[in-house]
């Protein structure tokens, strides 16, 4: 059973409609207990980091969502999925995230010809290879929206990269635990792929 965590800061039907179109059923859920019984998690997410943060504690999801991956159950972080995985996000202020990963989370700070969010599709450049991308072709171009990107301190779980102005993370691997800033469920068949290759882990 693939779980799509439920903590009312996403776009949740989609990303569960996109596992449903490659003949994957995912459901939507908010009980821990559930979590605990899965096979896959997705994190996904939309919206401000530290009212995503609060609302995981407050749906008692934070110690489920570390457990898992502590265990190396199959997770995949959506947009804000990959951000809360983070130590520290400083969108309105300093908020501690789920400190699964270490690093940070920041703003762009651009020229002012480059729009801010971040919008529409951009070139991915693979750093490594990883089980979720097989079959994604290097240039494969994937649908951002967002104003902050991740910063991780070990450059070896950088599984992506795009440049907007300056090379960012755009795809996190770290055993079995995945995460991009892009939206998959968004980006068109390749998307559509990396969905089915995390449904399909073994």
């Amino acid at each position: 059973m693939i779980a799509i965590i439920d903590y009312q800061m996403g776009n949740l039907r989609s990303v569960q409609k996109g596992f449903e179109r490659v003949g994957h059923s995912a459901v939507i859920t908010s009980d821990p207990g559930q979590l605990e019984r899965a096979d896959k998690i997705v994190l996904p997410g939309v919206g401000a980091f530290a009212d995503a943060m609060e609302e995981l504690g407050r749906r008692d999801l934070v110690t489920p969502i570390r457990e898992a991956v502590a265990a190396d159950k199959p997770f995949l972080g959506i947009c804000l999925g990959l951000q809360l995985l983070f130590d520290v996000g400083y969108e309105d202020g300093q908020h501690e995230g789920l400190g699964i990963l270490r690093g940070e989370v920041v703003r762009f700070d651009l020229p002012p010809e480059f729009k801010v969010p971040h919008m529409g599709w951009n070139q991915a450049q693979i750093r490594r290879a990883t089980p979720v991308l097989k079959g994604i072709p290097e240039g494969t171009h994937f649908y951002f929206v967002h104003s902050f990107y991740v910063v991780p301190e070990d450059a070896e779980v950088v599984a992506v990269e795009v440049d907007y102005h300056h090379p960012f993370c755009a795809m996190v691997a770290c055993g079995n635990l995945f995460a991009t800033q892009f939206h998959p469920e968004k980006s068109q068949q390749d998307g559509l792929r990396i969905l089915r290759n995390f449904a399909e882990l073994t």
